[in-house]
C-alpha cells in the first residue's frame, strides 16, 4: 500500500506557473505507474497525465500539452506536475492517483488504487 501527500496548490494570475509535488510513502514507488487529475466544481473527475514507472514515459490530455510537464524522482518518492502558462480554465483540485504495476497510460480513475487528499490552484483571470 502507498500513501500520497500533494502539496504546491495555491493562488495564481493567469499566465503564471505552479508546480506540485506528491509524496509517496509506503511500498515502493518505483512498483507504481503515477497520474495527476483534477476536478473541477460541478465536473468529473478529468485526466490531466501519467507518468511511467520508470518516468520514461509521460501523456497529457490535449488541453495541457505543452503547458504542463510529469516528471518524478524515485529516489525520493515524489511526482511534480510542473504547470505553465496557467489559465482560470485550469482551476480544480489536483489529485495524484497511483497504479501498481501499471503502465503509465491509463487516463482513466478506475485504473488508480490509491489517492491523495487533493490540492488546490485556482488561476484568476
Amino acid at each position: 500500500q502507498v500513501q500520497l501527500v500533494e502539496s504546491g496548490g495555491g493562488l495564481v494570475q493567469a499566465g503564471g506557473s505552479l508546480r506540485l509535488s506528491c509524496a509517496a510513502s509506503g511500498r515502493t514507488f518505483s512498483m507504481y505507474a503515477m497520474a495527476w487529475f483534477r476536478q473541477a466544481p460541478g465536473k468529473e473527475r478529468e485526466f490531466v497525465g501519467a507518468i511511467s514507472r520508470s518516468g520514461s514515459t509521460t501523456s497529457y490530455t490535449d488541453s495541457v500539452k505543452g503547458r504542463f510537464t510529469i516528471s518524478r524522482d524515485n529516489a525520493k518518492g515524489t511526482v511534480y506536475l510542473q504547470m505553465n502558462s496557467l489559465k482560470p480554465e485550469d482551476t480544480a483540485v489536483y489529485y495524484c492517483a497511483a497504479d501498481l504495476l501499471g503502465d503509465g497510460r491509463s487516463t482513466r480513475p478506475n485504473v488508480y488504487q490509491y489517492w491523495g487528499q487533493g490540492t488546490q490552484v485556482t488561476v484568476s483571470s
